[in-house]
Order: C-alpha cells, then sequence, then structure tokens
C-alpha cells in the first residue's frame, strides 16, 4: 500500500511538472524569451504582404520586430482578414495589431493605441482611361473597398450624399482585380498603398480632398500592460531615425 501510494505521489509530481513545462512553451521559446503575438492582414504594401517566398514582409513588420527585439520579446505573426483583427485583439488570440491600422474614436471604444507611427491620407484608384477624376464624377457609379477600414466607413458617408455603389472585399489586391476587371469604377485606399499601385500597375487616381483621418497607431486589447512600453520605443524611434530609417525603406518609392 506504501509503495502504492509513493508511486502515485511521483506521477501526479511528474504530470503537474510537464503541464507546467507545456503551458511555458506557448510563452517562451528555448531562450527563455517570451513571445507576443501580433495580428495583420497581410494583402497592404507597402505595410504588409507576403514576398515571393511567402514569408510576411512590409514598414509595419520591420516595426513590430524593432519594438519587440528592444522589450526582449520575440515575435509571432498570425495573418488574418483585416475585419478579424479587432475580434482577436478583444479574444485575446494575439497580444497587438500592426495593420495600417487608424485610430479612430470608434476603435478607441474596443481597444487601445500606441502613439501614432505613419499618416497617409486617402486616395481613389481609377483605370488610366477612367473620366473619374473627383467624387462628384463618381455619382451612379460603383466603389469597391475593404471591409472594415475606414475607407469602408468614408465611402458609406460618401454614399450619403451622391449616388454611389458600395462594394466591400476582404482583400486588396481582389479589390484592384475587381477595378480591372470592371467590376467597379474606382477603389477607396490608403493613399501610401494606393500609389505602389497606381505605380506598379499603370493606373491612375486623385487624392480624397477631404481632412485626413487618424494615423497609422498599434492596435492592443483594452488595458494592456504593454501599451506604454511600446509607445515608449517609438516615440525613441522618432527621435533616434530608426522610424526613418523604416519608412524610407517602405514607403519613399510611394511618396
Amino acid at each position: 500500500m506504501k509503495n502504492f501510494l509513493k508511486t502515485a505521489v511521483i506521477a501526479i509530481v511528474l504530470v503537474s511538472i510537464l503541464a507546467a513545462c507545456g503551458q511555458d512553451s506557448k510563452s517562451t521559446n528555448g531562450d527563455d524569451k517570451k513571445v507576443l503575438v501580433m495580428g495583420t492582414s497581410a494583402d497592404f504594401p507597402p505595410f504588409e504582404t507576403r514576398d515571393t517566398n511567402g514569408e510576411i514582409v512590409g514598414f509595419d513588420i520591420d516595426l513590430a520586430k524593432y519594438i519587440a527585439n528592444e522589450l526582449g520579446y520575440e515575435l509571432e505573426i498570425k495573418d488574418m482578414s483585416f475585419d478579424g483583427l479587432i475580434g482577436a485583439l478583444q479574444a485575446k488570440r494575439v497580444d497587438f495589431v500592426a495593420s495600417g491600422m487608424s485610430a479612430t474614436e470608434k476603435r478607441k471604444e474596443s481597444v487601445d493605441f500606441s502613439t501614432e507611427y505613419h499618416r497617409s491620407g486617402e486616395m481613389f484608384v481609377t483605370l488610366k482611361d477612367s473620366d473619374i477624376t473627383s467624387i462628384e464624377g463618381m455619382n451612379g457609379k460603383k466603389i469597391g473597398v475593404q471591409l472594415g477600414t475606414i475607407q469602408e466607413e468614408g465611402a458609406n458617408k460618401i454614399a450619403e450624399e451622391i449616388d454611389l455603389e458600395v462594394k466591400t472585399l476582404n482583400k486588396v489586391p481582389d479589390l484592384i482585380q475587381e477595378l480591372k476587371s470592371g467590376r467597379v469604377d474606382a477603389v477607396y485606399l490608403d493613399k501610401t498603398v494606393a500609389q505602389g499601385y497606381v505605380k506598379e500597375l499603370d493606373l491612375a487616381g486623385f487624392n480624397d480632398p477631404n481632412e485626413s483621418t487618424p494615423g497609422m497607431a498599434i492596435a492592443f486589447p483594452k488595458d494592456s500592460e504593454i501599451v506604454d512600453s511600446f509607445t515608449k520605443v517609438i516615440d525613441e524611434m522618432q527621435e533616434n531615425g530608426e522610424l526613418e530609417k523604416i519608412a524610407k525603406k517602405w514607403l519613399e518609392s510611394e511618396e
């Protein structure tokens, strides 16, 4: 009986140790560094996209890697639809989101934001031979926007003023394909992203003349403990030139 109890106690201890090890593996790697999970939608070049090898790269990726390294974290990146990023933060499936997301007042009701790190504005993209050169010229037309974005909100506001049909899709490349196929008359995008497509695909477009939207910032679950540390690093990057280096690498050709 004593031997049985002794064996049972040892077994319980071993199970507890193994369970603890399993839990630790989710938050640390072999170097005992904590892992931060970043959510993004890798269809938004030059901020986040996949290169020819399938690796997620871009402005936001370099920014997140720099911050994680400065704070002593390893970085794990999860690619998902843009309209699911806020939900992933709220459910705490990711620790933060870096995905060209503007820090709007509406979003601030659901998540917290770091300080802004980039400001673009918006742009309407059209085919090269399009006669649409203004918002008024889109009367009776169809415009494409990415689901869950500030451009979707903006397009819906425009549709209250003129006869405009708004079509939403999950991915920006799909919107561009809709434009090239003639299924939409224009695509409404972040200006930096739009300029890249205009240049690469020989398209046309014009800037949104309205006041620019809030700048891009990193999003976190409400009351996250890492917001202040991220903001501190971003502020330091603005002062020491590191943020400018990343901007030159990814944005200079578009801007």
